[in-house]
C-alpha cells in the first residue's frame, strides 16, 4: 500500500560543521572565504551553549558551526557556488596558508570545481556553473 503525503519540507536551508573551536572556525569562514555571520548567539540556562552561523553574502542557506556532539569533529562536506572558480583558487592560493587542492582542469560536462578544508577537516568544494548538456 503506498501513502501520498505532502511534505511541509520547503528548503535546504542550514548545513552544519562540527568544529573543535567556534572562533577559530569563525574566523576561517570570515577571514579566510569571506562569509559572513548571520547568527552569534548564546542559550541554555547559562548561555552555555553557542549557536554561530555564517554564510557566503546573499546567500539563502547558512552554515551552523557548532561544538562536536562526541568531542570531535566529523569530516562534513559543503559546496559553494562561484562566479570566477579559477581566480578563487589564485586568491586561496596566494594566502598559503589555507588547505587547498591544486587548480581545477576543465573536464567535459561536469562544472569546473576543486576542495579546499577547513582546520577541522571539513571539505568546502568551491564548484563553478554546471556546463550546458
Amino acid at each position: 500500500m503506498t501513502t501520498t503525503t505532502t511534505t511541509t519540507l520547503t528548503q535546504l536551508s542550514t548545513a552544519m560543521f562540527p568544529v573543535r573551536d567556534q572562533d577559530a572556525a569563525l574566523a576561517f569562514y570570515t577571514d579566510v572565504l569571506g562569509f559572513e555571520v548571520r547568527a552569534d548567539v548564546r542559550f541554555g540556562a547559562r548561555g552555555e551553549h553557542r549557536w554561530l552561523e555564517v554564510a557566503p553574502p546573499g546567500s539563502a542557506a547558512r552554515l551552523a558551526l557548532t561544538p562536536p556532539t562526541d568531542g570531535r569533529p566529523s569530516g562534513g562536506a559543503i559546496g559553494v557556488d562561484s562566479i570566477d572558480v579559477l581566480a578563487e583558487h589564485a586568491r586561496l592560493a596566494a594566502r598559503g596558508d589555507v588547505d587547498l587542492d591544486p587548480a581545477p582542469e576543465p573536464f567535459p560536462g561536469a562544472p569546473l570545481l576543486f576542495a579546499l578544508r577547513d582546520p577541522d577537516g571539513n571539505t568546502v568544494w568551491v564548484v563553478g556553473a554546471t556546463p550546458a548538456a
